[in-house]
Order: structure tokens, then C-alpha cells, then sequence
């Protein structure tokens, strides 16, 4: 098997350069998704006949929830391959994603409770799934804070590393708790195609929404990614050429 192209992956010089072609489409893109998304589900879908107009935060909590589990295990397995085949690329990415994830954690449980108070009438319950996913967000930030407890970048990729591959079993509780428990959060909606619980315009502009923002969170972690590159590779020449040293 033909393994150049994993090599040429793990290089920071071919990531850079190639990351910086891409990044204005992928900007575009999210743009465009992100602003037909949100005309779709602030104007264009229905209001529910229950929560009324206060269904419209679901179009930027699912988002968001969604996007936080997703960079979580997005981090896990960089964190692994970095340990395993000792790529600094990879620890590079681990490192870019978790405040991305750690912010779209926090929103998802801001948006949570706002969307909380009015249905539940409290802003906070210790439900299943809202306290599995403060528990994702005190895994992010231990991922930061351990990181950043070491001088030597590569002791606390290593470190690090091991809190986000461990911490990873969190994520298929966070899925599977409205399951597993007696938990007040709805169910599955939008993973139920063959019979969906929602009404097409909503469910288009959910699924318009969880595409850009989880773009978005690509776009800002390869945005951090370059920024890390430069970082690590300041003695290199190439980085001196591109920062005109």
C-alpha cells in the first residue's frame, strides 16, 4: 500500500500551504449555509403548536451540541495518532480544536438552559444528558489546562493526549442517555429518516444549520491549526519565509 499521501498529510509545510487554498472556499460555504439556515428557521419554518416561537433556539442548540461531541471525537483521534505515530501534526490539531469544542460546548448548554426555562420552567435540571455534556466541557478544559501545564509542547501533547482519548467514552453516553435513563430532553429526532418527527422545512433548516456551524468550527480550527504551525516551526525557513523574516 502506497502510504505517501499519510506522510505528505502529517507535513506542517504541505498542511499550511494547502489549508490556505481552501480556507476562503470553506468560508464561502459556510456562509452561504449558515445564511440560508438561519432565514429557514427564523422566517421560513413553522413555529411548534407547543414551544411556539421559542423552537427557534433549537437551530442553534442542536447545532452546537451536535458540533461539541463531533470535535470532541475529532480531538480523541488526533490526540491517538499523534501518540501512536508520533505526528506533531496531529497534536497540533488536538490542540486547535478543544477551545473551538469547549465553546460550542458552553453554547450548547447557554442555549440549553434558554431553551430550558420556558419548557421546563428552570434553567437547570440534573438530566442525564445536560449533565453528561457540562461533563464534556470539563473534559475540554482539562484538555487545555493540562496542555498548557508543561513547558515542553511535546510532554503536554502526550499528556493531554491521554485525557482525550479517555475521556472520549463520554461522548456515546452523551448520545445514548435519553436512552439509557429516564431523562426529561426529547428524544431522537432528526436521526429517525425513516419515520421523522418534524416537519420538513424545520428539519431542512435544522440540517442547513448543523452543516455550518460544524464548517464554521472547521474553518476556525484550521485558522488555529496555521496559527500553531507558525508557532512550532518558527526556526524553519520556509516559516521564515512566509512571516518575512
Amino acid at each position: 500500500m502506497n502510504w505517501q499521501w499519510f506522510h505528505r498529510l502529517s507535513s506542517p509545510k504541505w498542511f499550511y500551504q494547502i489549508s490556505g487554498k481552501y480556507l476562503p472556499w470553506l468560508w464561502a460555504i459556510t456562509l452561504i449555509l449558515m445564511s440560508v439556515g438561519l432565514y429557514q428557521g427564523l422566517y421560513n419554518s413553522p413555529v411548534d403548536y407547543q414551544q411556539s416561537s421559542t423552537v427557534r433556539i433549537m437551530y442553534i442548540h442542536v447545532p452546537a451540541a451536535f458540533a461539541s461531541m463531533m470535535f470532541y471525537v475529532i480531538m480523541a483521534v488526533a490526540a491517538a495518532i499523534g501518540y501512536i505515530w508520533r505526528i506533531k501534526l496531529a497534536h497540533m490539531a488536538a490542540v486547535s480544536i478543544a477551545p473551538i469544542g469547549a465553546a460550542m460546548t458552553m453554547l450548547a448548554l447557554v442555549t440549553g438552559s434558554l431553551w430550558g426555562k420556558p419548557i421546563w420552567n428552570t434553567w437547570w435540571v440534573w438530566d442525564a444528558r445536560l449533565t453528561s455534556e457540562l461533563i464534556l466541557l470539563f473534559l475540554y478544559l482539562g484538555f487545555i489546562s493540562l496542555h498548557s501545564a508543561f513547558d515542553d509542547r511535546e510532554v503536554g501533547d502526550r499528556a493531554a493526549g491521554v485525557l482525550a482519548m479517555v475521556g472520549v467514552i463520554n461522548v456515546p453516553i452523551i448520545h445514548f442517555s435519553v436512552d439509557w435513563w429516564h431523562t426529561l430532553h426529547q428524544g431522537a429526532t432528526i436521526s429517525k429518516f425513516e419515520k421523522p418527527s418534524m416537519d420538513p422545512a424545520m428539519l431542512t433548516a435544522l440540517l442547513l444549520m448543523i452543516c455550518a456551524v460544524i464548517l464554521f468550527g472547521i474553518c476556525l480550527m484550521l485558522y488555529r491549526m496555521r496559527n500553531e504551525i507558525l508557532s512550532r516551526e518558527q526556526t524553519k525557513s520556509w516559516v521564515r519565509e512566509v512571516v518575512g523574516i
